[in-house]
């Protein structure tokens, strides 16, 4: 056992005190993990899209204090009762939704919803006594998506956490924990183009361009990018895309367009974007009789998904994915093992790093949209 184990640990973490405000590092008491939780020390996190959106606290009920942070890797540091599959010791990756093994949503083959564990953005306590685990003086501080990956030490219920092969570099797989396997599986595990395919990809942002590279991977010989800022097609080709179409560039809805480009449709299309009006194009810009559209980006929740129902009798077919269909313990260590086969390349990825005193340029470089992904080192 670790020699910390059962006692609270002082650390710094990065805590957001007030919605889009800088996050201040402070010192916080980590409390240990109590039945079916794991202590962890985050050694690499980044930043990704769903941290900015509830900091900045758009159209929510804003909860803080807080700490965000879900996408990262670390080593166990000590274990709750009941854990009997991870020890000290053990490499893993947070992930901000859930595998219980229990539910039926668990035990099914056909999905990855877990009934206890799935995300919650609104829950800033643990599911065991519905406390906190962090505090400043005795003053709570809320998690973020059972993850909080914001600080040095995190406690995380075991459901969370994927076991992954420890000579795995953290500083690169930490970047799977969200939306480069979200990309990754919307193609491979939901789209499913055969080799040779056509595939369009609706977005290239980092989501978007997690799902070309998984269109790369499957060996699709035609990856047209979609997006409204031309800007990121250069960076694209590095992901596997073949041509780009800007739909502000044509006087046509753009799923003409890319029908006319295909004679007649893609094979496959992948929506990263929660654009109504993309969800609509990607599904009406596949070819009748086998076409195959999955949508990934999260709307607003006032927009409604309207199209004629005989784009649906011509037999295309419109699917939703979430987390790539990836059961976070079953299978997260199979995506971190294509990293290490060389089969997935993640370098591309990771565009900025900065140390973890520095970790507010992080959310610079996100609100201004420069790259893709910023690691954060907790070391440094």
């Amino acid at each position: 056992m670790s020699s910390t184990a059962g006692q609270v640990i002082r650390c710094k973490a990065a805590v957001a005190w007030e919605a889009g405000k800088p996050l201040v590092i402070e010192e916080v008491e980590v409390a240990p993990p109590q039945a079916n939780e794991v202590r962890i020390k985050i050694l690499f996190t980044s930043l990704c899209h769903t941290d900015v959106y509830f900091w900045e606290a758009k159209g929510q009920t804003p909860l803080f204090p807080r700490i965000f942070g879900h996408e990262a890797g670390g080593i166990v540091e000590s274990v709750g009762e009941g854990v009997t599959d991870l020890q000290p010791g053990d490499h893993v990756l947070p992930v901000f939704t859930g595998e219980c093994k229990e539910c039926r949503h668990c035990k099914s083959e056909e999905s990855n919803m877990c009934d206890l564990l799935r995300i919650n953005t609104d829950r800033g306590v643990m599911l065991n006594d519905e406390k906190t685990r962090f505090s400043i003086n005795g003053q709570p501080i809320y998690h973020f998506v059972g993850t909080s990956t914001f600080s040095e030490y995190t406690v995380v219920h075991v459901g969370c956490l994927a076991k992954i092969n420890p000579a795995a570099p953290l500083d690169k797989v930490c970047v799977l924990s969200c939306g480069i396997s979200t990309g990754l599986g919307a193609t491979l595990n939901v789209a499913k183009p055969p080799k040779g395919s056509s595939v369009a990809i609706f977005g290239l942002g980092a989501v978007g361009l997690a799902a070309a590279e998984g269109a790369r991977i499957a060996g699709a010989s035609r990856i047209i990018g979609v997006d409204l800022n031309s800007n990121r097609f250069a960076e694209a080709k590095k992901f596997g895309c073949t041509e780009f179409v800007n739909p502000k560039d044509h006087d046509k809805p753009v799923q003409e367009v890319i029908a006319e480009m295909t004679d007649g449709g893609v094979d496959r299309s992948v929506e990263c974007t929660g654009s109504i009006q993309a969800m609509i194009s990607a599904f009406e810009c596949v070819h009748d009789g086998w076409g195959v559209a999955v949508l990934v980006g999260v709307p607003n929740k006032d927009d409604a998904f309207k199209t004629h129902p005989m784009n649906l009798l011509n037999e295309r077919t419109l699917k939703g994915t979430f987390f790539g269909n990836y059961k976070p313990r079953t299978d997260i260590p199979g995506v971190v093992e294509k990293y290490m086969n060389k089969e997935l390349e993640l370098e591309k990825f990771i565009t900025h790093e900065v140390p973890f005193s520095e970790i507010n340029k992080a959310f610079d470089y996100m609100l201004q949209g420069a790259g893709l992904r910023c690691i954060i080192r907790m070391d440094a």
